[in-house]
């Protein structure tokens, strides 16, 4: 015999000695979903679903469900048509919210007007990485020696990302434009598709977040040219920045964010805000974020707003330097 307990039936027969008010987190009824628009695996992905196992304790049950394609379009819409109850939330990102707006032609949301910022999460440094195999049969082992290869064999290299508009898609682009040189760029469903191809020998390059490549580093099976940022990551102190490498003013980090649809009630946002910024900072997701080299970067949602107007502003100018444009 089976026996369904529900939270009607629990306050029903505990209200004379508790109260149905003992059981304000008992209900699964209505959960709170992360829509994350890359696929299982990556970097989001992982970030999104340990945040909502420490937030859990604060907001109940949490579903975090995976709506690729688009370039993390299609995830990102579909979050910013959903009613502003506080139910639908989208991990947003550097190539949703800043990178996707000056890339596309034709994009169905507004960055701004068609969302209500939460918390900024973390940032994180991309590396470009490529595999010992590749080295050895090209010679390759700096940047500068990358640059040289591909001025004499002109897309000859494919370059792997996690989709146009990633970090690792302008990152790329970037490095075309500062060196003058011309490989081919092969966008992938997600970063661990990306990084898969590289393993694999379909394409030989890829500037990867540190979450997703410190593991194939650490094992060999990828070598670190350079970091994007201005700054070397703490986990790999030897790895010189891109600019140190000879690419100067190369400046490119993924980031990642928490949004919900536009016109939501400030005080829902407020017990959102604060409950993920407990869980963000939390001593489970501080060790996570120093495996992944990330730098956690919760705040307020005010703060998440002009973070991301200033982005647009920076890619904006990245983009239209690049070059690059998708229809």
């Amino acid at each position: 015999m089976t026996i369904k307990i529900t939270r009607r039936s629990v306050c029903t027969l505990g209200a004379a000695a508790l109260g149905c008010a003992a059981f304000p987190s008992f209900a699964a009824e209505d959960p709170i979903r992360i829509i994350v628009p890359y696929p299982p695996g990556g970097p989001l992905d992982v970030t999104a679903r340990a945040v909502a196992e420490e937030a859990r304790h604060d907001l109940g049950n949490i579903i975090v469900e995976n709506k690729p394609g688009a370039g993390g379009n299609i995830g990102v819409d579909y979050v910013a048509k959903q009613a502003p109850d506080g139910k639908t939330i989208v991990m947003g990102a550097l190539a949703t919210h800043a990178v996707n707006p000056n890339l596309f032609s034709k994009l169905p949301y507004d960055p701004i007007k068609d969302f209500t910022p939460i918390t900024l999460i973390a940032q994180t440094p991309n590396v470009l990485v490529i595999t010992p195999e590749f080295s050895q049969k090209t010679g390759i082992k700096t940047v500068k020696d990358l640059v040289a290869y591909a001025k004499k064999n002109p897309d000859a290299i494919n370059y792997a990302s996690g989709g146009n508009g990633s970090a690792g898609h302008m990152s790329g682009e970037l490095l075309k434009n500062a060196t003058g040189i011309k490989i081919v760029h092969i966008p992938f469903k997600g970063a661990a598709a990306a990084q898969m191809s590289v393993l694999s020998g379909d394409t030989q390059m890829i500037f990867d977040t540190l979450a997703s490549a410190s593991a194939n580093i650490k094992a060999g099976k990828l070598i670190p040219l350079a970091v994007t940022t201005t700054f070397r990551a703490p986990s790999l102190p030897n790895v010189p920045t891109m600019a140190e490498a000879g690419v100067p003013g190369f400046d490119i980090s993924t980031w990642y964010a928490f949004f919900g649809p536009a016109k939501m009630d400030p005080k829902v946002v407020d017990k959102l805000n604060q409950a993920f910024v407990k869980a963000i900072k939390s001593k489970p997701m501080a060790e996570r974020f120093d495996k992944m080299g990330a730098v956690e970067k919760a705040g307020t949602p005010a703060q998440l707003n002009d973070f991301v107007k200033a982005e647009l502003v920076k890619y904006k100018e990245i983009v239209k330097t690049s070059g690059a444009k998708v229809d």
